[in-house]
């Protein structure tokens, strides 16, 4: 009996716990900037900055692209160039990305761009 009390609540706890992940999802992929500009940037000059583990970078990367891991990003964002200049960085799926443009931002980079995942390239 105590079990069909609960069905409701926990209906309802999964049924919030999908809605909070299906808008963090629809917030995180608005924030991805378009392949199409990536590449535009990157052709003009922006940095590109893989964020991944140097394990997932020696495997395979983008061309071009200088491997910073997004947990090293803060200590050496000397290295990702001028504050002032365009930085387009990825990840694996976008989580590790958005959290490396976060901290650029922080840092006071003014042009940060978060393309999500590798394969969107």
């Amino acid at each position: 009996m105590g079990l069909k009390r609960m069905s409701p609540a926990i209906i309802l706890v999964a049924a919030l716990g999908l809605g909070a992940l299906f808008f963090l999802r629809q917030r995180m992929t608005s924030e991805f900037i378009e392949p199409a500009q990536a590449h535009a940037l990157v052709a003009d000059g922006a940095h590109l900055i893989d964020v991944r583990s140097p394990e997932e970078y020696a495997a395979g990367h983008v061309e071009g692209a200088r491997n910073i891991p997004h947990g090293e990003i803060g200590a050496r964002a000397s290295e990702v160039g001028a504050k002032d200049e365009p930085v387009v960085v990825y990840c694996r799926s976008g989580v590790r990305s958005a959290k490396a443009k976060a901290t650029l931002e922080a840092a006071g980079f003014s042009e940060v761009h978060n393309l999500g995942g590798m394969a969107r390239w």
